[in-house]
């Protein structure tokens, strides 16, 4: 897997974006290690891990809101080449009913991560934001420069919060060094098919509603409104798969380590360039599975903004990356994933 970059801490690595990454680390030479409390991810996902890896990764279950244990993780682990965070709540419907939860999560533990990385002299973070920091732009495809609107959810000014917490960081002279990630819409699943997302509970994204549809373990999948200023009627997102985003990672934090001043900080939006609407990604997917999915039309969902892609010249002029799988390909690896979930839930005769 080539030689030893060093070893990097990913917060919530055992999520759906964050277990890929770790695959995409390891094979790029760096040494992942995960800190996950678990609320929202798997254990069997550290057993797809290390099917694919053909090693254990090193998983810690600790909460990025206890300092006491991360100072004691970072000490520990030393010396640590950087940090992912991907540790934070993101569904958008539930952070409208509950934001104090969302606040003192999400800005909470990124406050805790920079006083644990000051306090250990570890410097190179990258920081997994969201394209709803944008609120509903006024122009399409949105670049870097788009000015940040009122965000349409608690789970959105949290992010928004986040960046403009690093960016104070960054004015304070503390010599840390971030890439900002602002993610459109990930989607699929590792090409495998050991790893993929896979929610608690009820899905709030689209995609694996999609895939539990069609397999049978929901009756029908609502979108969300078609009476939107679309061609359709149905929202708009740039749909990414999640190996490409994975990847990303790898190539901001290769980034990283090649400036030479610090501190510094860089905005990057990561995303396919295009958009695809609800309606269109159902008949993605159906092409992609040849399956037929049960779905009906409802009402709008708070929170949900119109239409949003993205303008990523930038990661590709600097970070040099760029999307490569297309929206069929991430549906037919989102429903393998699916099929291979059901297959080992059966028990064997």
């Amino acid at each position: 897997m080539g030689i030893d970059q060093g070893k990097v801490i990913v917060t919530g690595g055992a999520g759906f974006i964050g277990s890929h990454t770790v695959v995409e680390l390891a094979l790029a030479g760096y040494t992942p290690v995960i800190i996950d409390d678990f609320s929202n991810a798997e254990r069997s996902v550290l057993d797809g891990l290390a099917s694919i890896l053909g090693r254990e990764v090193p998983c810690h279950a600790v909460d990025c809101n206890d300092g006491e244990r991360l100072n004691e993780l970072f000490a520990a682990e030393g010396p640590i080449r950087g940090v992912i965070h991907f540790a934070a709540f993101k569904s958008v419907g539930e952070s409208v009913h509950s934001p104090l939860k969302y606040y003192r999560n999400n800005v909470g533990s990124l406050t805790t991560l920079l006083e644990v990385m000051k306090a250990h002299d570890v410097w190179d973070l990258v920081f997994s934001s969201s394209c709803t920091v944008y609120g509903q732009p006024d122009t399409l495809p949105v670049t870097e420069d788009t000015p940040m609107k009122e965000a349409e959810s608690p789970y959105g000014r949290t992010k928004q919060i986040c960046e403009e917490l690093i960016g104070d960081v960054v004015k304070a002279e503390h010599p840390v060094r971030a890439a900002v990630l602002r993610y459109f819409n990930p989607i699929g699943a590792h090409p495998s098919s050991e790893i993929g997302e896979l929610p608690i509970g009820t899905p709030d994204n689209l995609i694996p509603f999609i895939t539990q549809t069609a397999a049978g373990i929901r009756d029908e999948l609502i979108v969300f409104g078609d009476s939107y200023a679309t061609a359709d009627g149905s929202c708009i997102r740039d749909y990414i798969h999640v190996v490409d985003l994975a990847k990303a990672h790898v190539k901001a934090l290769d980034w990283l380590a090649r400036k030479e001043k610090r501190p510094a900080q860089e905005i990057f939006n990561i995303g396919t360039g295009s958009g695809a609407s609800v309606l269109e990604v159902i008949e993605a997917f159906e092409r992609a599975s040849q399956q037929r999915l049960a779905y009906r039309i409802g009402p709008r969902r708070e929170g949900d903004i119109e239409q949003i892609y993205a303008n990523a010249d930038k990661a590709e002029q600097v970070l040099n990356w760029k999307a490569d799988c297309g929206l069929e390909e991430a549906m037919r690896d989102a429903w393998n994933w699916q099929v291979a979930l059901d297959r080992k839930s059966k028990p064997v005769d």
